[in-house]
Formats: structure tokens, sequence, C-alpha cells
């Protein structure tokens, strides 16, 4: 596995890791939410229970920090909340390392997709269309608005009841079971609430897309897809336990779709790549496997962009130990296009595997003059730093990268891996209780700062700012209380 590869693998285990050793001491500090819902979950209550439970995720769910990847996601929402209306919150994409086909949406404008549902669209409009339908549950407020009818028709289950509905976001079977004992006389009203959510969601997607650029009868093409395959299956997708698919709604968004004018099907260069890494990084078949698989596309000419196949190509190449042909493969693709980050991010895990890091640094030098504030070259080239033990080259790189990167756990974990090279012992603890606000383990991360206080006796200023950063960890915990 390339350097940078562990490295990501390691973000992810360590999140998990963090959260566990905080859970304990914020047993007690989950949220009252089934009593802020009725009627009084403001905006800024959802976005703080939107920011907790993202921190929880970070925590319990294989999230891919992957910067390639993490970048695809996040200019495609934003390219679809540039058209969307009443954005109340700064939103948050990313993508979960899981096989099931599943996407989510929940408090304060946080939406998730599975690698598993990446990997069955075909064209970027059939993942927009399900990135444009989760926008709309959040600009609607579809959650909240499903507590407070639940509310009503219930009140002594309201706090049982959201427990249930979000652990049905990300887990549908765990969660629809919590939800089907605590729904009880009023489960039918809920499931025809669910329905009108579901078709006003596709109703405002489906304009969102058609405003942004893509294909609206993406949306239609997608659901229809689904249902063909699923229809009678005894173990539907996740998706379909939490977004079910009757007849009349795909009938329903494919009416509404052929109201648009038509769209290119033009295949995107981006998204194909993208698919392509998630098809050879983020699967759970062995590697030969996939190697076979991405030959064979290549063979029979069942792709959709030829470059794309050939990258996949070459990561599978790069993975099974054929290091010599992907790198050939590799450079004759960044030859034609040299500022394509796909091709840089695996010529630079070559590069590094071979020790040629005066090949790769040079690379990435150029690149960072181009774009200083790209995440895949700054991680890029800190890794680099990091292989030569050039701590504090890494840890300078990473300061200055850091605020666009605020909530990157693989940006803190590699800050503290330069800062331990470098023997600057207070900053490294700083980075941890960074990392550790992240899952949400305050108290841990408090603990942290008062190890790094002392550490920077002298300097007045940085011992204000850790001051400064344990109050407001302090109010982050008052505000979790006080809900």
């Amino acid at each position: 596995m390339a350097p940078l590869r562990r490295k990501i693998a390691l973000a992810s285990a360590v999140a998990v890791a963090i959260f566990c050793l905080g859970q304990t001491a914020r047993a007690n500090d989950l949220p009252d939410i089934g009593t802020a819902a009725v009627g009084t979950l403001t905006l800024q209550k959802e976005a703080i229970i939107g920011d907790f439970y993202m921190r929880q995720m970070r925590g319990t769910q294989p999230l891919v920090n992957d910067p390639l990847l993490a970048d695809y996601i996040q200019q495609l929402g934003y390219r679809l909340l540039a058209n969307a209306s009443s954005i109340n919150f700064p939103y948050t994409f990313f993508l979960v390392n899981n096989p099931e086909i599943n996407a989510f949406a929940f408090f304060g404008g946080h939406i998730g997709i599975n690698t598993g549902l990446f990997l069955y669209a075909d064209q970027e409009s059939e993942l927009a269309s399900v990135f444009a339908h989760e926008i709309a549950h959040v600009t609607q407020r579809h959650l909240a608005r499903m507590m407070e009818a639940q509310a009503k028709a219930a009140p002594a289950t309201m706090a049982a009841l959201a427990g249930s509905i979000l652990l049905a976001i990300v887990n549908p079977q765990a969660g629809m079971a919590g939800l089907s004992g605590t729904m009880a006389a009023s489960q039918q009203s809920s499931i025809n609430y669910t329905r009108a959510n579901e078709e006003e969601a596709d109703r405002i997607g489906i304009k969102n897309l058609a405003a942004s650029g893509f294909d609206p009868r993406g949306m239609p093409e997608f659901f229809g897809k689904m249902a063909a395959k699923y229809r009678f299956s005894s173990k539907p997708p996740q998706m379909l336990l939490t977004h079910p698919l009757p007849e009349s709604r795909i009938s329903d968004a494919r009416n509404r779709a052929e109201q648009y004018p038509k769209a290119s099907k033009k295949a995107s260069l981006q998204f194909e790549l993208a698919k392509a890494r998630v098809t050879v990084r983020f699967n759970p078949e062995k590697p030969q496997i996939i190697l076979n698989t991405m030959q064979r596309a290549l063979q029979k000419q069942t792709y959709n962009i030829r470059e794309a196949a050939e990258y996949g190509y070459a990561l599978a190449l790069t993975d099974t130990g054929n290091a010599d042909k992907a790198r050939e493969l590799l450079t004759r693709l960044n030859k034609n296009d040299p500022n394509n980050l796909y091709y840089i991010d695996t010529l630079t895990d070559l590069d590094v595997r071979a020790r040629n890091y005066k090949g790769a640094e040079e690379r990435l030098q150029q690149q960072l003059l181009l774009r200083s504030d790209s995440n895949v070259i700054n991680i890029n080239l800190a890794s680099v730093y990091i292989e030569q033990q050039k701590f504090t080259d890494a840890a300078s790189l990473l300061e200055k990268f850091q605020p666009l990167a605020k909530d990157n756990m693989l940006v803190y974990s590699m800050m503290i891996q330069a800062y331990q090279g470098a023997g600057k012992q207070a900053q490294m603890h700083q980075a941890k209780a960074e990392q550790f606000a992240l899952v949400g383990a305050f108290s841990r991360a408090i603990k942290e700062l008062h190890v790094a206080h002392p550490l920077l006796e002298g300097n007045v200023i940085e011992q204000s700012r850790v001051e400064e950063r344990i109050r407001q960890f302090r109010e982050l915990e008052n505000q979790l209380k006080n809900l």
C-alpha cells in the first residue's frame, strides 16, 4: 500500500478509535432532540444538532478521506447548491465506504452517499439526481417536519422516535426496526407524510438538475433502474427502505423531467475518473479480480471515456505490483493532460514507492504554484515530505493549508505526525485536540490542550489561543446539553 493510502486508511481508523475513547464520557451529552423538534427546532438548533451528528459520523462510519474523491463530491454538490433555494447552512457532502446502495441527508446541510451508490450510477446526471434529491430534503426541512408531524400524532413517543429516525437515516434496517416500535397507531400517517416528502424532493430536485446543466432525466432513469432490479428482491438496498419507489413516483418523475429540454448526455471525465477510483480503491473484491475487470473493459471497449478506463487500469496495476506498466500508462495520460490531479496523484504514489522523491517534489511544487489551495496537491506534497522525514517542511506546509481544511481528519493525522517528527510537542497536542473535537470528544480535546498550554510557556499569544480554544470546546459541550 502506498504511503499516502496508508495515511488515508489510518485517518479513518483513528477517527473510530478516538470516538470510542470519548464515547463513555459523552454518554449523557446527547441532545434531547425529541423535545427540540416539537415546533421549536430553529435553524440554529438544527445546525448545532447537525454538527454534532456529523462529528458522530466521523467517529462511527468508514468515511472516505481520499482527497480526490472528497473534492469531486464537494464540487458536484456545490454545483447544485448554486441553483438551489433556501440555503440556510454551509453544506457538507461526504462519501461513506459502504457497498450498500444508499444516500442520506440530515440536520444542518450534511449529505452523504455510499460508495455502492456511486458505483451504481452509470452517468453523472444519475449521481447528481441523488444529490439534488437529498439537497431538497434539507432545504425543505423534511426531517424536522416529519418529527413534528409524529409529535402531534403521538407526543409520548417523540424522544424514542427522534433517535430511531436519525438511526434510520444511516442504517435503515436497524432504524426502521426502531421506528416500527415507536410509531404504533400513527404509522400510516407517517408513511403518507414520507411519500409527500419524497415527491416534493423529486420535484425540486428535477428543477435543480435542469438549472444546473444536468439532464433531469437522470433522476427517473436512476429510479427506474433500481426499481427494475430490486422490485421483487427479498433484501432490497438500504436506499429503498428510506426512499420507496412505487411506480407512481417513477412515472411522476419521468413526466416532470420530460417538461425540460433535453440536456447533453456527454460523459463527464471527472465523474468517470472518480468512479474508476472508487471501483479500484474502495471495492471489496480482491485486487487481481479488479485488475482483470479493468483490463477486460479496455479490451471490449465497454467504457464511456477511454482515458478514465486507462486510469482505472493503471490504478489496478499499481495495486497489484505492476508499477512499471502503470507508470508507462500514467506518463502517457499525464503528457496529454498535465494538470489532471488524478494522474498526478498516482504518479506521486509510484514515485514515492520508487524513492524518486525529487521527481515527486518537483511535480507537486510546480502544481502548488498553480493551485495553492488544492487538497490533492498539499496533502500529496506533505506526504512526500514526511516520507523523507522532512518534518519541518511538512508541518509548515500543513499549517498554511489547514485553515482551508478545518474538518479534514487526514490533514490533522499528518500534522500530528509532522509535529512529532519535528519535536514540536505543544503543536502536536493541539492537533490531537482538534482531531478529538472532530469526532465530538470534547473532554479529550480539552485534556490535550491542557497538556499543550504549559509547553507554550513564554509564548503569551499562543497560550491565549489555547485558552480560547478550551473555552470554545466547553461552549460546544454546553450547547449540546442545553438543546
